[in-house]
């Protein structure tokens, strides 16, 4: 994530503290902080009083909440949402003055988050029953897409400038954010319901049949009979419950799998082949476009070191 309209050379000259040196900046219901910590520690309490959005800017930190005692480690690239009233201990294991860990949150307000889960409340229903688009308060720990890498830097940048519209354009970048996050939510319910239920609908028994069958190329007119639907109403019907293609969904489990299967040790190869791609430079520029980061990076990344 790029952060070169402060640059961390201006950000050090005012630092006030080593760990979590914290730089704020206001926008309309909602604030950016930059963190900056400089020395290797353990243990540093992060508390939210309002939802906060938190991005790895640069190094490594351990998150540990109540859910994972033992730790999460958390990159660049990835995404923390905390709940109001929740907090995390951090581990910072490789910050040092020549390369300081950075990450940012930005602060939503409750009343926010509120209106626009009502809103998709009236215009998108799940296939899910009873579902909600309510946010439900609970740590999640994700890798996010380069769309909402882009998101955020550009958030960063509306922040930090003296833009006339900054304040309109925050609002709509924040309500982009909370979008997403609602979105993903309903999503891993979605899901959810799909393993109890695959056969609950069209949509669940498509859902089900591709995450059954990750490694194969997609099928749409068998998803079609399936689905007991014709292409162009699977497509539109999808597409309000997960908001992207059959095609595009597929794509994302394949490379989700890949992605989990490297940080747990597997061979970048491996990883390619067993989940469907026929080629390797191929897998290399998918999963660079969906992550941000080159396969060989991100297991850099994530693979943490025994001595840790």
């Amino acid at each position: 994530m790029s952060l070169d309209l402060l640059p961390t050379s201006e950000r050090r000259e005012s630092r006030q503290l080593l760990i979590e040196n914290k730089v704020t900046f206001n926008g309309p219901e909602t604030e950016l902080s930059i963190y900056d910590t400089y020395r290797s520690s353990t243990g540093v309490r992060l508390n939210a009083d309002h939802l906060l959005y938190c991005g790895m800017v640069s190094g490594r930190k351990v998150m540990h909440d109540h859910y994972s005692a033992s730790g999460e480690l958390f990159v660049p690239h990835e995404s923390y949402v905390m709940p109001p009233g929740e907090h995390v201990e951090i581990d910072f294991p490789d910050a040092n003055e020549e390369q300081p860990t950075t990450c940012l949150t930005i602060e939503i307000s409750r009343e926010r988050i509120q209106t626009i889960s009502n809103r998709m409340q009236s215009v998108v229903k799940m296939e899910v029953p009873d579902h909600s688009w309510e946010y439900q308060p609970r740590i999640i720990h994700k890798h996010h897409t380069r769309d909402t890498q882009l998101l955020l830097e550009k958030m960063v940048g509306l922040y930090i400038r003296n833009d006339p519209d900054k304040e309109l354009l925050i609002d709509l970048g924040v309500s982009e954010l909370v979008i997403r996050l609602l979105r993903e939510q309903g999503r891993e319910v979605l899901l959810s319901y799909c393993q109890n239920a695959p056969d609950a609908s069209g949509i669940t028994a498509v859902i089900h049949s591709l995450k059954q069958n990750l490694s194969k190329p997609l099928d749409v007119e068998q998803l079609c009979r399936q689905a007991c639907m014709s292409r162009s109403r699977l497509y539109v019907e999808f597409k309000k419950q997960l908001g992207c293609t059959p095609g595009e969904f597929h794509q994302q489990l394949r490379l989700k799998s890949a992605a989990d299967a490297i940080s747990r040790g597997l061979s970048i190869s491996e990883a390619c082949y067993n989940f469907g791609f026929n080629d390797l430079s191929h897998f290399s520029r998918r999963f660079s476009h969906f992550f941000g980061c080159s396969p060989s990076a991100f297991r850099k990344d994530t693979l943490i070191d025994q001595s840790n």
